[in-house]
């Protein structure tokens, strides 16, 4: 395990110099409560960073998936505003009768089922008309955001309080420790899957070479199909978070979010031209953008100016990357 990590931070240590850099700067330049401690270190405002990036987190971990395999998915933010709508609409319009736990799994289920059948729709365009991922993706983007204003009239699904379904459910999917807890588990979980799996060894091989991956007799289509369905499920996932810490499923929500996403990933030291990357490197990527975010926002930054930091670093990790692509190693 040792030599493993020693290989991942030869080759891949740029998200982590990153992340140690905007800790240390947070850390000098961070105001000072009334009691003289440093704001930037308090475990509320770390814990803070944490929830307010679990959305992006998750998604970017879809995202890693999709960009190791030469693909990208532009429709993850489109999907996570359909989720949102979706879970309010099935808790306060199409209102199942039943108890509070069927009710709120109901519209979990109908969430993340609607997410991973667009991905599903993604998966299946790319593998068999051989669409480009980005031309696809695209189109969907701009289609399930009609879909999802169609379906609720274009206005907000505001969520109800206190003890009624769509209360508890808001209550359970805001809370930080929840949120936070569910993001360290996804990452875990693809972690695993990534580097310990045949899945994970056929997906980068997919990455580096499809064609040679498809004489070779690995399953390219299955495995596309797989990542893109597990995209959209996840983005739906998150699409939960947003619904209960927004209080609404807003149909307008959303937008953006794939260009996070994929930022994070990028940070992080995937490689888009697919073969390369973990989801380590994914989620200390996602830390770098949000506690850049919270360093800046501490210090009344202009949040446009906030925008084009967030643009120059980004084109510095693919400069970084590229200087380092030929070394191959993962963890």
């Amino acid at each position: 395990m040792t030599g493993n990590l020693w290989k991942y931070l030869k080759h891949h240590g740029q998200p982590f110099i990153g992340l140690l850099l905007i800790l240390i700067l947070g850390t000098i330049l961070s105001p000072r409560a009334t009691d003289g401690s440093i704001v930037f270190l308090s475990l509320g405002n770390l814990t803070d960073v944490l929830l307010q990036q679990t959305e992006i987190g998750i998604i970017a971990l879809a995202m890693t998936f999709v960009i190791i395999g030469a693909g990208i998915d532009l429709s993850v933010g489109s999907v996570l505003a359909l989720s949102a709508a979706v879970s309010a609409l099935m808790l306060m319009v199409w209102n199942p009768h039943g108890p509070a736990v069927l009710q709120i799994g109901l519209a979990i289920g109908a969430s993340v089922l609607a997410g991973a059948l667009i991905g599903g729709l993604n998966g299946l365009v790319i593998t068999r008309i051989r669409l480009q991922p980005f031309v696809m993706t695209l189109a969907t983007m701009i289609g399930v955001r009609g879909f999802t204003k169609w379906l609720t009239g274009n206005v907000n699904v505001d969520l109800g309080f206190g003890d009624v379904p769509s209360g508890q459910f808001a209550e359970l999917f805001s809370s930080k420790s929840f949120a936070i807890t569910i993001w360290i588990v996804f990452a875990v979980i693809a972690h695993l899957i990534l580097s310990r799996t045949v899945y994970g060894r056929y997906l980068r091989a997919i990455g580096e070479n499809e064609r040679a991956a498809a004489y070779t007799g690995l399953p390219v289509r299955g495995v596309r199909l797989a990542t893109y369905i597990g995209c959209g499920a996840l983005a739906a996932f998150a699409g939960l978070i947003h619904a209960a810490r927004s209080h609404q499923g807003n149909p307008n929500d959303g937008v953006g979010y794939e260009l996070d996403a994929i930022a994070a990933v990028v940070i992080g030291g995937t490689a888009l031209a697919g073969g390369r990357g973990s989801i380590i490197g994914t989620v200390t990527g996602t830390l770098v953008l949000g506690l850049l975010t919270n360093v800046l926002r501490l210090h009344m930054v202009d949040s446009n100016l906030e925008l084009m930091i967030k643009a120059v670093i980004i084109i510095v990790a693919v400069w970084l990357q590229r200087r380092s692509s030929g070394a191959h190693g993962e963890l």
